[in-house]
């Protein structure tokens, strides 16, 4: 479980960050924009590897719903902001659906709408 929420925080949170945050690793705007273009394809190989290598099945470690699903789901939200398609991840795909499927996911993620709105 720290494994798979150490690869989320260090690798593909940081892939992501890549398309709005290029002055953290470099000043010049050509590298910003560089980064920029490279994220659909860092970012999409993330995914493909936690399809391919990290993923369970029906949750990320297996039978039971843990503290990874909702991390994983959280930057999958992001996937399309990214360039990339979420189809593409055919398992990750699902269990987005299935995640955002859960009352209590329902629930937050409504409520941050409200709070981003205000």
């Amino acid at each position: 479980m720290q494994a798979f929420n150490s690869y989320l925080c260090s690798t593909v949170h940081v892939a992501h960050a890549h398309r709005m945050r290029g002055a953290r690793w470099a000043d010049e705007p050509e590298a910003h924009l560089a980064m920029q273009r490279k994220v659909p394809q860092s970012v999409g190989e993330c995914f493909a590897l936690i399809e391919r290598e990290m993923f369970e099945g029906p949750w990320v470690m297996g039978k039971d719903y843990t503290v990874c699903d909702g991390y994983l789901y959280t930057l999958t939200q992001w996937l399309d902001g990214d360039g990339v398609d979420i189809n593409r991840t055919p398992k990750i795909a699902e269990h987005f659906r299935r995640v955002g499927a859960r009352p209590a996911v329902g629930k937050a993620v409504e409520e941050e709408k409200q709070s981003a709105a205000s």
